[in-house]
């Protein structure tokens, strides 16, 4: 009982970092990338949205904020998120 405790929880880090990268193709990407290295890994997505920005203290506005979409194979969406040109979020979603 504790080896099959000790080997499950030995998977704990893997499924935590799990959402941290995707494989487009033979590719794949992790959050940190910078657009430029996803789009040269993945090609162009299939829609590319500005939502927003960051903004300081004072309002004013510092980094841009973009969503890339990807899909849909299978019916399933993968929206990565870029604050400033950097990736830092990948979700996935199953479409209808």
């Amino acid at each position: 009982m504790r080896k099959v405790f000790l080997g499950l929880l030995g998977l704990l880090p893997a499924l935590a970092g799990a959402d941290n990268t995707w494989r487009c193709g033979r590719a794949l990407v992790s959050t940190g990338d910078r657009a430029f290295e996803v789009q040269q890994r993945c090609g162009p997505p299939e829609l590319k949205q500005l939502v927003g920005y960051t903004t300081d203290d004072y309002g004013n506005r510092e980094m841009q904020i973009e969503e890339w979409v990807y899909g849909p194979p299978n019916r399933a969406y993968y929206i990565l998120t870029f604050v400033g040109g950097k990736l830092t979020n990948i979700e996935f979603r199953r479409g209808p």
